[in-house]
């Protein structure tokens, strides 16, 4: 199938942002996203407040989309969307919708899985920014994933380290929970660590063999460690902030390294690719960076804006499956739940 001129329209509403994108090939023509501040007050992603919200968001996040990226929705060549994992309400709500574009538009319709895409966001043609070559070594890293996978081609991807708990997003998640600064945590922990000594409180490195990762024993750690100092002083967070950041997010860096230079060894693949949610911190960009000259290894680290859940990194997945002609039918459903 020849790839001239194929205009995707991506959907993506796994957790709590609605987003869509116009590509045209492997080029981003618009890249719209929603967010929904209603959670803040709950301190994390209320399901059934989500879905709700993307029900409101949908149409017009997708009008804006079409708008911005001067393609009229007759031109569209292929509606691709986000079928998993995810929230189960929110992924019906994108799935609904694109099932009903694509019969509308009689446009062919392309499930992806959301994982996969933010591993594919490397290949979006992004000025200054390079595209691995296969295979290479992909980190994924969220709110709900932490993965090693090693991915031999477009389809053709093998996790070969995942964790055995909790994800690495949770660990900052919790962090900033602990330390009583609001949701979402995670960016927060990451903004006071660049003004702290990452050395200056030693978290102890979970042991667990090969690949694998684990992150609830260093949560309890993290909140023992609190709960103790704050009893002997009450000031000690507020004493101390920059610093705990500072040494939390050291030791989580150190984990993901180690495991990376791991697989290395294990895999002889120098080529490393990071993405997912927690791709955005500084600190594990900045370690990525100084594993180029330190380690010899090729590192690519997306765009910020295709960091995060969006949809371009959906489309680009989609223009790949489109390509290849990998379609769907009206029986296609969500998935909270979905391997490779």
């Amino acid at each position: 199938m020849q790839s001239e001129s194929v205009f995707i329209l991506a959907i993506e509403s796994s957790c709590d942002d609605t987003a869509a994108a116009v590509l045209k090939n492997d080029k981003v023509l618009s890249n719209v996203v929603a967010n929904q501040s209603i959670h803040e007050q709950y301190g994390g992603v209320v399901p059934e407040l989500a879905s709700r919200a993307h029900q409101q968001n949908i149409v017009p996040v997708i009008d804006a989309a079409l708008k911005k990226s001067g393609v009229d929705k007759s031109q569209l060549t292929a509606i691709a969307f986000t079928q998993g994992p995810g929230l189960m309400g929110s992924l019906l709500v994108g799935t609904s919708f694109a099932k009903s574009l694509s019969l509308a538009l009689d446009i062919p319709l392309i499930a992806v899985n959301h994982m996969h895409a933010h591993i594919l966001a490397h290949f979006i043609d992004e000025d200054g920014f390079d595209k691995p070559e296969f295979p290479f070594l992909a980190l994924t890293i969220s709110g709900g994933h932490t993965q090693i996978v090693k991915v031999n081609d477009f389809f053709n991807l093998e996790i070969i380290g995942e964790t055995t708990d909790d994800a690495v997003g949770e660990a900052f998640d919790k962090t900033a929970k602990i330390l009583g600064l609001p949701y979402p945590g995670g960016p927060l922990v990451d903004k006071h660590a660049k003004l702290g000594n990452p050395k200056a409180f030693p978290f102890t490195k979970p042991k667990v063999p090969g690949l694998d990762f684990s992150f609830s024993g260093l949560k309890t750690q993290i909140l023992y460690f609190v709960q103790k100092n704050t009893a002997e002083n009450p000031d000690f967070i507020a004493e101390n902030i920059d610093d705990i950041c500072a040494s939390v997010q050291n030791i989580i860096i150190k984990i993901l390294m180690d495991k990376l230079k791991l697989a290395v060894e294990q895999t002889g693949i120098k080529q490393i690719a990071i993405g997912g949610g927690v791709s955005a911190n500084s600190g594990i960009r900045n370690a990525l960076v100084q594993a180029r000259e330190k380690y010899g290894w090729k590192t690519f680290i997306p765009k910020f804006e295709y960091t995060t859940d969006n949809a371009a990194m959906i489309g680009i997945a989609g223009y790949q499956k489109y390509l290849h002609e990998k379609f769907n039918d009206a029986t296609v459903v969500s998935k909270a739940r979905i391997e490779f």
